[in-house]
């Protein structure tokens, strides 16, 4: 692999979305977007220079990367719905495709997302207000992480950034390999017609996972310092709750996995890798074998469970070449969870957790930005990488 094509691994790759009526009705007191008469074209109002409102927020949120275009991947909807902002900026960007309409609508913003998510995006960026950030719950639903620049008249939701500049530094700080926490956050929407009645009808539609500002320490503190062994009681406590009972789980090894097979009471093997389900122990210290003769058989989801080494911070090929490449391809790589505790991430400086699979394509396929868990209710968003 060439260095030009490691590095590219390192890049945050960013699915860019607008919605260029986007807090247009406001200046026409229509209390939001949704329904704008077809009078109503995009130059008439919300514009200042020939562009849009959520143009000119999309710019204000933006430009900070204009500083690490480098390691910035953008893949957007042609056009006024993301395309037009990204040349204003002189940022290189791949186009999904774009609207087929004169005006675009809920159905471009549904078609755009679902395009953008099958082009390996590791988070989706849009512009817009309740109505945009409940399209694309619409399509992605809770399971893929996406940050709302806020541009609407109504923003009940709490999928936006405080302000543009805001939704900047948290990109910003991904591409830094920062600490930015994962958090499940509502999406919301007002019934547009009864808010104009002096009616507010105010719709709870679910949640999607949005990068916040990294919190250190966020549970536990022992003398200004994480402890490591209340960090993995935080995560086994949180994996435990989530765990399926129909779901095989692949235990790799270390001290963090070690506190949830403690939690569940169940014999760990500290060097080695567990399987289990329901509860109950399947395999213990397995090998490459009887993983791939237990998956054969078995019915139902599986997962990996791994956590990262300290100081090296690798995810796969050192300690765990049980998990091969063949068994991760065959549980998916979709159903990979790591976990570690924060000062094992932020002691690494920003420096990418690595793969080594020995399967150089699968490395490839693994990189990107994937979440963390690192408390109880608590994940990141953080990068992998392969050196190869």
């Amino acid at each position: 692999m060439t260095t030009e094509h490691s590095q590219q691994q390192h890049v945050l790759s960013i699915g860019f979305i607008v919605n260029p009526v986007a807090g247009m009705g406001g200046s026409l007191a229509l209390k939001g977007s949704d329904d704008l008469p077809q009078s109503v074209l995009l130059n008439d109002i919300g514009a200042t220079d020939g562009m849009a409102r959520s143009h000119l927020r999309a710019q204000r949120a933006l430009s900070p990367l204009v500083h690490c275009a480098d390691a910035v991947r953008f893949v957007c909807w042609g056009g006024d719905m993301g395309q037009v902002v990204l040349d204003s900026l002189g940022l290189q960007c791949e186009v999904a495709g774009s609207s087929q309409t004169d005006r675009s609508n809920a159905d471009d913003t549904r078609n755009a997302v679902s395009a953008l998510a099958d082009r390996s995006v590791d988070i989706i960026v849009f512009v817009g207000g309740d109505g945009t950030a409940r399209d694309i719950f619409d399509v992605l639903g809770d399971s893929f992480p996406v940050l709302g620049i806020p541009a609407g008249v109504k923003m009940h939701s709490g999928v936006f950034a405080v302000s543009p500049e805001a939704a900047g530094e948290l990109l910003v700080e991904l591409v830094k390999g920062g600490l930015v926490g994962l958090a499940p956050q509502e999406v919301r929407d007002i019934d547009e017609k009864a808010f104009r009645e002096n009616v507010v009808k105010s719709r709870f539609y679910g949640e999607m996972l949005v990068p916040a500002e990294g919190r250190f320490l966020q549970h536990t503190k022992v003398g200004g310092v994480e402890s490591s062994e209340l960090a993995a009681a935080d995560i086994a406590a949180w994996m435990v709750e989530v765990m399926d009972d129909d779901c095989t789980y692949i235990i790799g090894p270390g001290s963090t996995t070690a506190a949830i097979m403690s939690q569940l009471g169940l014999q760990n093997t500290l060097l080695g890798v567990d399987v289990i389900r329901a509860g109950q122990l399947l395999l213990n210290d397995a090998c490459e074998v009887q993983l791939m003769d237990l998956l054969s058989a078995a019915q139902g989801p599986m997962k990996i469970i791994v956590t990262v080494i300290g100081g090296q911070g690798h995810v796969f090929g050192r300690g765990n070449q049980q998990i091969s490449a063949a068994v991760i391809k065959t549980v998916g790589l979709e159903n990979i969870q790591i976990v570690a505790a924060k000062s094992k991430i932020s002691a690494l400086q920003g420096r990418p957790l690595l793969l080594d699979t020995n399967d150089p394509e699968l490395d490839v396929a693994l990189s990107g930005y994937r979440s963390v868990v690192t408390g109880y209710q608590d994940k990141i968003l953080y990068r992998l990488a392969t050196m190869a």
